[in-house]
This record gives structure tokens, C-alpha cells and sequence, in this order.
């Protein structure tokens, strides 16, 4: 039997699409998941309905809680490995991020203690280390022009529908286990994508201080032009592309 944890979540909704067979989605709320699909109650913050919820599961998809705090993230996640040795689980696949297996601090802390606790835990275990989603950064048309502050460098984004299908294909295929697949999707830079989509691009400087203007600056420093093979491997075929997705959406422009 299969579980995914944070199963009414953006992606966990989107891996349970991909799920055939014997899956279990746990929640916080079993209320909004989807109809035909097993449901248990499951709250990383309550390790007693964890352990209830994992009961009888073979292999479970851990997805990272979306938890800001750190330290409460981390927390999470060890309620949910204790848990799963527990109830007897064999094998976790978790949700990681890019870096966390070299980078102890910032936005991967919780996700590089997360993977040492799997290590330590006994567990059978698959990392899944994600880019960001694509879709933060789907480029916008106003005025017949793409805009951004990201000086031309490229980024290794994916789209939440591959993740998602990665994630299904690690939890229910074989020979992932004892791995760790660092996920980039195609590198893209939104001059390319405006000439691509016979658009004009304009360079800006940053609208304003924040969470935006901080990503924009890691672009500019090359930190998103990482590649690997990883995500393509595990979809069997190759991951969407940025103007794939936006020639698909056109008509909206």
C-alpha cells in the first residue's frame, strides 16, 4: 500500500492523479480530498495520527510541509519519519529541495535535517530534491511585452505536473530506492522565451524589496543554471519546457 502525506496540497492533489492502485491520502482535512480515493487523518503536528494513518503502508510519499518556521518544519518531518518506523513503513520517498544535501542553513535548513533524520531513521529512502515550481515564474505579457529583473541568466524550474509524475514514478517504480535525484527542468531565460514567442522583452529593475526581488537577485548570481538528467530519467520522457506551457496558454495573451 501506498500514502501520500500532504495529500490535498497543490502537488500532493496532483500525484494522487497519477496514483493507480492502492494509495491512502492523508490530511489535515480528509474533507478535501479527492472522492474515490482512501482518506486518513494525518497531522504532522500530532504524531498519534500519523502513526494511525500510516498503519499498513509499505511505501509512503512524505511531501515537505509548507511550514516557514524551520525549526517547527523540521519537527514535522520527524513526526512523520518516528511515525512511519512505527507503523512498520519499508520505504519513504520525500519531497526535498535543490542543495539541501551540501546547504545546512537558509531556505534548505529544515529540508537538509529532514534528509539526515531519513539516513538515521532505517528507512528504505528515495530523495527528491525540487527546483522551484515553474509556475512562480511563468512569464507575464503586458503591453504585448515580457518584463523581468533577471538579467538574461537562466533557470532550471520545473512544472508542478512533472514533480509530480517523478514523485509517483519513485514511489511505485523500482530501483530508486537508496537514491537521491537532484530535479532541474529545462533551462530557460525569459529573453528567450519572449524571441521564442515572437514577444518583446524589456529588462527592469526590481519593483520593490521582497521575497521577488530576493529571487530575482539569485537568478542574476547564476544560482538556478544548475543541470542535471535526473528529472527526465525518472519522468521516461523529457520534462515540459516554458514556452510549451505558454504556447499552450496563447490564447490568453
Amino acid at each position: 500500500m501506498y500514502a501520500v502525506t500532504a495529500a490535498t496540497g497543490h502537488l500532493g492533489r496532483l500525484v494522487l492523479d497519477r496514483l493507480k492502485g492502492d494509495v491512502v491520502a492523508v490530511a489535515r482535512d480528509v474533507s478535501r480530498v479527492p472522492s474515490g480515493v482512501e482518506a486518513r487523518h494525518g497531522d504532522y503536528d500530532d504524531p498519534n495520527s500519523l502513526r494511525a494513518a500510516f498503519a499498513g503502508v509499505d511505501r509512503l510519499l512524505l511531501i515537505s510541509s509548507p511550514e516557514l518556521d524551520a525549526a517547527r518544519r523540521t519537527a514535522q518531518h520527524r513526526n512523520a519519519i518516528d511515525a512511519a518506523v512505527a507503523a512498520g513503513v519499508t520505504a519513504v520517498v520525500y519531497t526535498s529541495f535543490l542543495d539541501a544535501d551540501t546547504v545546512a542553513t537558509g531556505m534548505t535548513e529544515a529540508h537538509h535535517a529532514t534528509e539526515q533524520a531519513i539516513f538515521a531513521g532505517g528507512l528504505a529512502y528515495t530523495i527528491l530534491r525540487n527546483p522551484f515550481y515553474g509556475d512562480a515564474f511563468l512569464p507575464q505579457v503586458a503591453d504585448g511585452v515580457i518584463r523581468s529583473s533577471t538579467g538574461g541568466r537562466g533557470l532550471n524550474t520545473a512544472f508542478r505536473e512533472d514533480l509530480a509524475q517523478a514523485a509517483a514514478n519513485a514511489l511505485t517504480g523500482e530501483g530508486h530506492l537508496g537514491r537521491a535525484y537532484d530535479l532541474t527542468g529545462p533551462l530557460w531565460t525569459y529573453p528567450q522565451v519572449a524571441e521564442a514567442l515572437g514577444i518583446a522583452y524589456e529588462e527592469v529593475p526590481d519593483a520593490e524589496p521582497g521575497p521577488m526581488a530576493w529571487l530575482n537577485g539569485m537568478v542574476r548570481a547564476g544560482a538556478l543554471e544548475r543541470q542535471t538528467g535526473d528529472l527526465e530519467s525518472l519522468l521516461g520522457r523529457p520534462a515540459e519546457t516554458v514556452v510549451e506551457r505558454l504556447t499552450t496558454l496563447r490564447g490568453i495573451f
